[in-house]
């Protein structure tokens, strides 16, 4: 029996597997590659997170935003305008609403609303002003 066919098979194989084994080894250098710049991209993401949220304590609050009601902008500038706190009629006269208990409590009630929200405080009970 020659054996040379058989040889000359295994020898076919051989190069398929080492091509096979190179072309893997390619890729795999390729994905440690993408790998490391991913990692290091990652790295540098908590970085900034680190940075940021330690800054974050620095930066001034924002503003709570108003109730969608077009007296709050208007009660603010009584109160940007006022030398001391203010009442809730006091409140009511400079937006000139009529001095009727509904109007006063109303008001009243917007102005708890901005002391629940920080803008406001009632140093008094009854007496409102800014937030220092």
């Amino acid at each position: 029996m020659n054996i040379r066919p058989l040889l000359e098979a295994l020898d076919l194989q051989e190069d398929a597997a080492r091509a096979l084994a190179d072309d893997l080894r390619t890729q795999i250098d390729d994905l440690q590659t993408r790998l490391r710049k991913a990692e290091t991209h990652l790295e540098h993401l908590a970085i900034t997170r680190k940075t940021v949220t330690g800054l974050a304590d620095r930066l001034p609050a924002s503003p709570p935003e108003l109730p969608e009601h077009p007296d709050y902008p208007r009660i603010l500038a009584a109160f940007n305008e006022a030398t001391g706190p203010l009442r809730a009629k006091d409140v009511c006269q400079a937006l000139g609403h009529e001095l009727l208990p509904k109007n006063v409590e109303g008001t009243r009630a917007k102005l708890k609303r901005l002391v629940k929200l920080g803008i406001l405080t009632e140093a008094e009970t009854g007496w409102f002003a800014r937030q220092q």
